[in-house]
């Protein structure tokens, strides 16, 4: 058994490294179907830990020998691993391969002199013990290495990915549980999605920009609008292997008339057909309208969705302007919008809203999509379960949620008996 190092040190991270690419690619077409996606979803982990070089490589270090063991150990997807898995994975770090065990920390990347690529170092393991004697975890080490796991399924969870925190499962029933619950608080839940008045904001400054730069923006103002309305995960909306939107996924069913979009394979490899606002079918037809097309789709209708403006630069898209947008891209032009939005928020003043919604990201628009509907339109919670493609009821009640000051207003307006004063 030989273990490859997956992240490369910060100064590399965004660019990766492509035996490591290469690496990943066949683990997702020969054992774990989801390993790109994994792997993309940690880099982007990472790269936020970017200005902590200590965190930074602590994060790598755990995450690497976690994804190694997925991966080449039992070859399971991080969103298939369970509380008892954890267990296994546990004493699988407590007593590692010998093969596994390197006497001293060195590079895991290296530059290759002859090729001038860096390419993984071949002394480099995952786990590290004292010269001369036995390897040994220490309960400090394990406790800190579950954290960060705890924390790594915090941001898959952010993201969409899974549902549960198998890290966390395991520290509330270990014997480190008496000294902290890695629970999410009330007050840090309500941070994932915007407010009403942040969200007026980033619609309001959208449309603003569609209208002041309709060639660049008219793409910008369909997409977050699709993505809230629609409870969209990134991937839903971006180019990826084996998937690339069309418009032919709005789809009207012919008896009921009502029209749908229609996400042939997403997490989990769940369908999802998700029903259409009539706001959200003006904007569509408002966007299809600037494209020069029909102002819905026809059947089948293979036309890209989020057409780029520039051709692709590299990639199996390369010189293609009629092509859709991939996931890096939609992050990030989506959380340009964002923080064009907080800069009007603070200009008129809401400096602590322009804070927090700078904190957000392109995932918080799903997550405001789903609050919003419960909290705000009264949508039955199965049928936002049903559209948000949550296995569980109860990770949709999650979203059931008031901020303190509503919950003291209704509060402070209880009455003690509703029937006083009638005689």
């Amino acid at each position: 058994m030989h273990a490859l190092p997956l992240f490369e040190s910060i100064d590399y991270i965004e660019a990766g490294n492509p035996i490591i690419n290469q690496h990943i690619t066949a683990i997702a077409m020969n054992s774990v179907e989801d390993a790109g996606l994994v792997y993309e979803l940690a880099s982007d982990l990472l790269f936020a830990q970017r200005e902590n070089e200590n965190s930074y490589k602590s994060f790598r270090s755990e995450i690497t020998c976690f994804l190694n063991w997925c991966f080449d150990v039992v070859q399971q997807s991080p969103g298939q691993i369970s509380r008892r898995d954890m267990d296994k994975f546990v004493a699988y770090c407590q007593s590692p391969p010998k093969e596994l065990i390197g006497q001293f920390n060195v590079a895991q990347f290296k530059l290759d002199k002859a090729s001038q690529q860096r390419v993984p170092n071949p002394l480099w393991r995952p786990f590290v013990g004292k010269r001369g004697e036995e390897y040994r975890l220490s309960d400090n080490a394990l406790k800190t290495k579950m954290a960060i796991l705890s924390s790594f399924y915090g941001f898959l969870m952010a993201e969409d990915y899974c549902e549960r925190n198998p890290a966390q499962a395991w520290m509330n029933h270990s014997k480190f549980a008496h000294k902290r619950k890695f629970a999410m608080s009330e007050e840090e839940g309500s941070g994932l999605a915007f407010t009403e008045l942040q969200w007026s904001y980033v619609i309001s400054s959208v449309e603003q920009l569609a209208i002041a730069e309709p060639q660049i923006h008219q793409r910008s103002l369909f997409l977050i609008k699709l993505i809230y309305g629609c409870y969209l995960r990134v991937s839903d909306v971006s180019a990826r292997s084996g998937y690339s939107p069309i418009m032919g996924q709005f789809k009207q069913d012919k008896q009921t008339g009502i029209w749908r979009f229609h996400i042939p394979k997403s997490k989990g490899g769940k369908q999802r057909q998700i029903p259409l606002s009539n706001a959200l079918i003006e904007a569509l037809k408002k966007y299809r309208e600037h494209l020069g097309l029909s102002p819905l789709p026809g059947y089948q209708e293979q036309t890209p969705i989020f057409v780029r403006h520039r051709a692709a630069g590299r990639g199996r898209e390369a010189g293609l302007v009629d092509a859709n947008l991939g996931i890096r891209q939609v992050r990030e032009a989506v959380q340009s919008l964002i923080n064009h939005a907080a800069d009007q928020a603070a200009t008129d003043g809401l400096l602590e809203d322009a804070e927090v919604m700078r904190k957000l990201t392109v995932h918080s628009i799903r997550h405001t999509g789903i609050t919003h509907d419960i909290n705000l339109n009264g949508r039955p919670l199965s049928h936002v379960q049903a559209d948000a493609g949550h296995e569980s009821i109860d990770t949709t009640s999650q979203y059931l949620h008031t901020s303190q000051a509503e919950r003291h207003q209704s509060a402070a307006n209880k009455p003690m008996d509703r029937l006083a004063g009638i005689e």
